[in-house]
């Protein structure tokens, strides 16, 4: 899940830098590739799964591994490496991402692949720390929203197209291609970056003990409770939706990548939705589409069941792409909401959380789909969904006065 700035990076001032409209454009792709290469093994769990000769669910366990090295990892290493000039950080990013990519492209085994995704999971989140920092930093103040949004085009377009475009590829080149092709893209894109981008200095580090002050609120702790809960419900499913519309829906695997970019291209009316209604309800908006999200699975899975592939089994599978999708958004804003100040530091703590539920959610899910088939892990996820339904009544109780935070 994509971050905003790291806390290190906040309150900084910046002047514009040249070259600026080309290398906050080079950053989007970046952005794209990068968090395409975190999301793409969902779409390609089933082929590498049937190639290493292991089960569906121990090769989702990859995601487990990426998201937890990228939630205890993240916020140190972006620390760490604050002082690096963005450039130079952004070139070693892209290389190393080149170099997992390709490992992952030849890997003999699942323990290969493992390592191949070890590594881009430790540099993932330093990216996400300092993008959207350096692009308003080349932009300047007048331009840096439009800057920060364009960068965040290239996030938003990794999750909603880059696991099925990459499913797409890999059933045309195979799942090693896929992977090759994503190293082949960090290459380039490190290069033009190196050729495009001008020198951008580190910003100065802002004090933490200040900031810290809202680890000791019990409502903003909830509310990261909360994105991790929410998380575990969305990924549960979610990491297993290629494998449940082949082995469930009966849909050839050869069109499983088309369906998942008609999931990906409904959730952008829940990305605008879950944007238009967070600001002023957060909660609320939160628990409404909790209960969408669990709708739209457990209806995905009953049409699938009894129906098959049908008007109605797309609907529920649009419902479920919708609510997925907006629910990101809405864990980011949400938290940022519940934090009184340090609001760069919350976004970053919900990064770290959403991630603790990716890698819940998958675990959970993998137990699940052995226990009682890919057919049925809807439903797991839909019960999870209303657990967070539930917890957000709690949490309303724990809320200031100020209306914006319910």
């Amino acid at each position: 899940m994509p971050a905003v700035q790291s806390a290190a990076d906040a309150g900084a001032t910046h002047s514009p830098a040249k070259g600026g409209a080309a290398s906050i454009a080079i950053l989007a792709v970046a952005a794209f590739v990068i968090v395409t290469t975190e999301f793409l093994i969902v779409g390609l769990l089933p082929a590498l799964a049937r190639d290493l000769n292991i089960s569906v669910a121990s090769a989702g366990q990859l995601v487990t591994l990426f998201a937890v090295v990228v939630m205890l990892c993240g916020p140190f290493l972006t620390a760490w490496l604050a002082h690096i000039d963005r450039k130079r950080l952004f070139i070693a990013i892209l290389v190393l991402f080149a170099a997992a990519n390709g490992l992952a492209a030849v890997a003999p085994n699942i323990w290969v692949l493992a390592i191949a995704r070890l590594v881009p999971a430790l540099a993932l989140p330093v990216f996400w720390g300092t993008a959207s920092e350096t692009a308003g930093q080349i932009a300047g103040p007048e331009r840096s929203g439009r800057a920060v949004s364009t960068v965040y085009l290239g996030i938003s377009a990794a999750m909603l197209f880059g696991i099925p475009i990459g499913t797409l590829a890999s059933d045309a080149i195979g799942w090693r291609g896929a992977f090759a092709l994503l190293a082949v893209l960090s290459l380039v894109i490190a290069v033009l970056i190196a050729i495009s981008m001008p020198a951008v200095r580190a910003a100065q580090p802002v004090a933490m003990r200040a900031q810290t002050r809202i680890l000791k609120s019990p409502f903003f702790l909830a509310n990261v409770a909360l994105s991790i809960l929410v998380f575990t419900a969305m990924f549960t499913g979610y990491t297993y939706l290629a494998e449940m519309l082949e082995k469930s829906a009966g849909i050839a695997p050869a069109q499983v990548g088309w369906w998942l970019m008609g999931f990906g291209a409904v959730g952008l009316v829940g990305n605008w939705l879950g944007g238009l209604w967070v600001d002023r309800k957060p909660l609320a908006t939160t628990a409404l589409f909790c209960v969408v999200l669990a709708l739209g699975m457990a209806a995905t899975m009953a049409l699938a069941h009894h129906t098959g592939i049908g008007i109605g089994f797309a609907v529920a599978l649009g419902v479920w792409g919708i609510a997925n999708t907006a629910l990101y958004p809405i864990c980011q804003i949400r938290v940022m909401k519940a934090a009184s100040g340090a609001q760069a530091l919350a976004g970053t703590i919900n990064v770290s959380a959403a991630n603790g539920g990716i890698a819940l959610g998958a675990l959970i899910g993998g137990v699940g789909i052995s226990s009682w088939g890919a057919g049925n892990i809807g439903y797991l996820s839909a019960a999870i969904a209303l657990l967070a339904v539930l917890a957000v009544v709690l949490i309303v109780k724990l809320a200031p006065d100020a209306p914006a935070t319910r």
